[in-house]
């Protein structure tokens, strides 16, 4: 397998799609908003870029459940693997692309996980907490066990913050049953960035996705009946605008706030790529400015000498 990662606005989608089109492959996305159906604009599905001189791109584990849900760790591995298995059973190279670094770290090193069910109890003790005080409790948790799940790039508001103190908690109490999944060798490519130019195409991208839908986009799911909370639930894109249409904020502090955030959350995906090198695995960087024709025999060259 081929994985290609890199920050928000790096250009990994592009590249990923270029080389599945070249090989004859098939996109394993590793995105934990891009799973929900109608959520396109905010978690830039951009699914133009599957489309090829006319040729559509293979691709997977993206819509593939409704938005209010909370898809997680446990269910992503369970998707992957069968994507996994269909795609390598018909002879198809599988190329894993995406930014959730947990994603990305839980499939190839085959994490064992078990499904965690709701705690109400722990849910009430936790409710009214800040993310501040949340994201303190959650370290501890995760210095004891000792796990690199739920880094602060996944866990960016308080309702996410609470089901991975849940997670935790739960795994600390009951290390059993768990799945026992195969790691999978995988040359992993990373886009590398410079960080000025990451900005200023994450501003750029921000202002268009403003300008060409994205508020209507989370408006039109409040009005499907989606509740406020669960849209602030993903984070990012969803918190801001949201609390933006339900009167929190105005559009000017929206934008500022949210232009921060994606910044911020760029940063701490390299953070998590920096501590998968420390973890132990081998990434090749590569950078996302060379022409598209290049980049593509840099990773084919790699591919093939591994």
């Amino acid at each position: 397998m081929i994985t290609i990662l890199g920050p928000t606005a790096s250009g990994k989608t592009q590249i990923a799609t270029a080389l599945a089109m070249e090989v004859g492959g098939e996109i394993l996305s590793a995105d934990s908003r891009q799973v929900y159906r109608g959520m396109d604009i905010g978690t830039g599905k951009d699914l133009d870029d599957y489309i090829i001189d006319g040729h559509q791109v293979r691709y997977h584990l993206i819509d593939i459940c409704e938005p209010g849900t909370k898809y997680n760790l446990f269910q992503y591995q369970e998707d992957f693997f069968k994507a996994y298995n269909d795609i390598v059973s018909r002879g198809v190279m599988p190329i894993l692309c995406g930014g959730t670094g947990l994603y990305i770290e839980a499939v190839l090193k085959g994490y064992k996980l078990s499904p965690v069910p709701q705690n109400p109890e722990l849910r009430e003790q936790l409710e009214g907490k800040s993310l501040e005080e949340l994201t303190q409790m959650l370290m501890e948790l995760k210095a004891q066990s000792g796990t690199t799940m739920h880094n602060t790039t996944d866990v960016d508001s308080a309702q996410r913050a609470i089901r991975a103190i849940e997670i935790e908690s739960y795994n600390l109490e009951h290390p059993l049953p768990r799945r026992d999944l195969p790691p999978i060798a995988s040359v992993i490519i990373g886009v590398s960035i410079d960080r000025e130019e990451r900005r200023r195409k994450i501003s750029e991208r921000l202002r268009y996705r403003l300008e060409h839908g994205m508020v209507e986009e989370i408006k039109g799911l409040l009005d499907r009946g989606i509740p406020a909370e669960d849209l602030i639930y993903y984070g990012l894109e969803y918190k801001y605008v949201t609390e933006y249409i339900i009167g929190r904020t105005t559009y000017e502090e929206m934008y500022g706030k949210l232009e921060i955030a994606i910044h911020q959350f760029a940063k701490r995906q390299m953070t998590w790529f920096r501590g998968m090198e420390r973890r132990g695995f081998t990434i090749h960087w590569v950078d996302a400015l060379l022409p598209m024709e290049e980049k593509l025999n840099i990773i084919k060259a790699l591919a093939l000498s591994e």
